[in-house]
């Protein structure tokens, strides 16, 4: 947040007090008299409320205005293509700013007061047991909580069924039991981290457990050429929990239980849970596809898809892709998350919220703006990324909605599209207000060794380059494994030779890429990129996008202790 911006909320907060005073101020009529009651004109109202509302909804459009008018601009000026129902697309753009801003003001004001006071409250009153009980299932509503997690549903029609079966089931058939697998993957991340806080273990050798399974697992889908297409939704799912409702929450309860035990003085409190919960979230989707494969064979699901989509085309359903159901979603999402917290708060603990009144508008926020964003995925993220998606190969082949494609030779198409992709992926990491947050830490961390500048620009350079050899996966169709296995072999080899501060800060920094605008953005472009093409499917750009970063990070931390081993040695002589 710059100065200028700093010094503007300090005047309005100001003027807010003031405005306040003057207005509401009770004029006493006598003792024990009752004060006059207050009367606000239309104006008075906005000019209180411009201040509070303006910056919740200025911090989202930073977020969401400079993307979506890359992509548009892309669009019209490089590809040539006009803007498909850019009045529906930018009612759900809004959607998704005003979604986010109330969303996030509810999980600061009413879901996170949950995380602390249980976070503070639950070991003086339960065992060990319990409490890892307790947190475990907290992962599991998280997740469903997630913003991004509704986009994996939502996509899932895009996929082929003949050309992907088992992926095509997953996330049509299977898309409930998925995201429960998905947030038990978080849930046992969350235990660990829990007890890895207490504990005080170091994250290495815990990358290296996490990481056998996974390896071990995905080498057997790999080797079944019909389970080869889940691979890059399963490494999806990992960028995926990562958002802005899992990491607070989780990281509240977990630094509290340390507290309490007396272990959370250290300066790496805080960080694992994000890695822990990048991998295992993988390992349960493998898990669940290899089941999958066990209940149904390829040609079963390709014949039910086909009776299926000719029920849905005789008798169309007034309940699908309406905002209804989308609202119906949010409600759905948060509401058993917080009857859950509710429920450990008031039965478990036997405790009391200090701010009942503003934690009960915190929550209504929360599952109102979880509602307004829902739209908003649907008719604005996931429109202008799919949009973009299925007109960016034409850049240099030949397809139906383009009458001018293609627009270059293949060696310039292609070098647009993947230039294109990395500078999507290098914006919308700079403009990830944890990445900033993050950066302040590590420099605090390393006594300015490592600056906040350096950070911030080796991961949105290792996010950039993700995105973009995750684009040119999906266009010129070479194995995702080929690349991503090598990566992770290579973050492994990184891993070894780094210090554990470096360590806990690269594999942490996966997890700060992956906001709630990001993820359904770039799903909906990698799968509509993929249609466009005809790939198999367009999941893998965002597990690239997680290793990449982590291997920069590494990097550029070995680099700088190289440089000041030198330093040191030149001085000492």
């Amino acid at each position: 947040m710059s100065v200028r911006y700093s010094q503007y909320l300090n005047a309005a907060a100001v003027k807010h007090r003031s405005l306040s005073y003057n207005v509401l101020a009770p004029k006493p009529t006598g003792q024990g008299a009752r004060p006059d009651r207050i009367n606000l004109s239309f104006s008075q109202v906005l000019e209180l409320l411009a201040p509070y509302c303006g910056v919740r909804v200025f911090d989202q459009l930073k977020a969401v205005a400079p993307l979506a008018a890359y992509l548009m601009l892309f669009q019209l000026l490089v590809l040539r293509h006009p803007i498909d129902s850019a009045l529906t697309l930018c009612v759900g753009l809004i959607a998704v700013v005003v979604g986010l801003a109330v969303f996030m003001e509810g999980l600061t004001t009413g879901l996170m007061p949950f995380g602390n006071i249980i976070g503070d409250n639950l070991p003086k009153k339960a065992s060990m047991f319990v409490v890892l009980l307790i947190i475990g299932i907290l992962g599991v509503g998280v997740t469903f909580a997630e913003p991004a997690i509704g986009a994996l549903q939502a996509f899932g029609a895009s996929v082929d069924v003949n050309k992907a079966p088992y992926l095509y089931e997953l996330l049509n058939n299977w898309a409930f039991p998925l995201v429960l697998m998905v947030g038990a993957g978080v849930g046992i991340a969350a235990i660990l981290g829990t007890v890895r806080f207490v504990r005080g273990w170091s994250l290495k050798p815990m990358i290296y457990s996490a990481l056998l399974p996974v390896f071990a697992l995905t080498a057997y889908a790999w080797l079944d050429p019909n389970l080869r297409s889940v691979l890059g939704l399963a490494w999806d799912c990992g960028a995926v929990t990562t958002g802005p409702v899992t990491v607070p929450l989780v990281l509240s309860l977990g630094i509290g239980i340390a507290n309490a035990a007396g272990k959370g003085g250290s300066s790496l409190s805080g960080f694992g849970v994000v890695t822990m919960a990048s991998l295992f979230p993988i390992l349960a989707v493998l898990i669940l596809a290899i089941f999958v494969s066990f209940q149904i064979t390829p040609e079963e699901i390709i014949a039910a898809a086909k009776t299926a989509s000719s029920v849905v085309a005789s008798e169309p359903s007034v309940w699908d892709k309406t905002p209804i159901v989308e609202t119906v979603a949010g409600v759905r999402s948060i509401l058993p998350l917080v009857l859950f917290l509710m429920f450990v708060l008031f039965v478990v603990l036997k405790s009391t919220l200090p701010n009942r009144m503003v934690t009960v508008y915190g929550l209504f926020l929360s599952i109102l703006g979880m509602c307004i964003f829902n739209v908003g995925l649907t008719y604005g993220l996931g429109a202008i990324g799919s949009q973009t998606g299925g007109v960016l190969p034409a850049a240099f082949m030949q397809i139906p909605i383009s009458e001018t494609s293609p627009i270059f030779n293949i060696a310039t198409g292609l070098s647009i599209v993947i230039g294109f992709a990395f500078l999507l992926g290098f914006g919308a990491t700079l403009a990830e207000p944890a990445l900033n947050a993050l950066g302040l830490t590590v420099q605090e961390l390393t006594n300015g060794a490592f600056k906040k500048s350096m950070l911030m620009y080796s991961v949105a350079g290792g996010v950039a380059v993700g995105i973009a050899l995750g684009v040119s996966k999906v266009v010129i169709g070479f194995d995702l494994m080929k690349i991503l296995i090598p990566l992770y072999i290579l973050g492994i080899t990184l891993t070894v030779f780094s210090t554990e501060e470096f360590v806990n800060v690269a594999w942490d920094s996966a997890g700060v890429t992956t906001g709630p605008v990001t993820v359904p953005l770039v799903l909906a472009m990698g799968l509509g990129l993929g249609n466009a093409v005809s790939a198999i499917d367009g999941f893998g750009i965002l597990s690239l996008a997680s290793i990449c970063p982590i291997v920069a990070v590494l990097s550029m931390g070995l680099v700088i202790r190289f440089m000041n081993e030198n330093k040191q040695n030149k001085n000492t002589v």
